[in-house]
């Protein structure tokens, strides 16, 4: 079977880890507990509890196995042993939108730690991709669903 290698920080390994022991050792006895009150209720048939925790159930197996997979894929990158004059995982990168002239902070890291909302982007989406292997003074330019963005890199730690 050929797996993609997924890229993580030391720390997205340790918090990927920690979620599925939470979810083998915790989660899935809450689920199990609910499930045995649930059929104590009687017919299962129209148990909307039982049926809750059933779903629940179910959810809490595929996110196990999701998690299974990734640490399977799972590369750890160290990126003190990258060079620190150019972008790749773990940087933190400082770039000015061109056109808007807005300045945005992005952290690059692997896809299994994004979230955008916390400006934590995967090197798989457009702007990480973009931006990967660049130096201080690079100018790119990204295919984003509303159009072309230029970023102008201004700082990298």
């Amino acid at each position: 079977m050929n797996e993609r290698e997924l890229l993580v920080s030391a720390e997205g390994l340790k918090k990927l880890e920690a979620e599925l022991e939470y979810l083998k050792t915790v989660k899935r006895m809450e689920v199990a507990e609910r499930i045995k009150t649930a059929r104590e209720f009687g017919d299962i048939s129209e148990n909307s509890e039982y049926e809750d925790a059933k779903n629940e159930q179910a959810f809490v197996e595929g996110r196990i196995q999701t998690l299974e997979k990734m640490l399977r894929q799972a590369r750890v990158v160290d990126s003190d042993k990258e060079d620190p004059t150019t972008v790749h995982i773990g940087s933190r990168v400082t770039v000015r939108d061109l056109d808007e002239d807005i300045e945005e902070q992005y952290d690059i890291v692997g896809a299994a730690e994004a979230d955008p909302s916390k400006n934590r982007i995967s090197n798989e989406s457009p702007v990480g991709k973009a931006l990967m292997g660049v130096r201080v003074g690079d100018v790119v330019e990204v295919n984003a669903p509303a159009g072309k963005i230029r970023y102008q890199v201004i700082a990298i730690r």
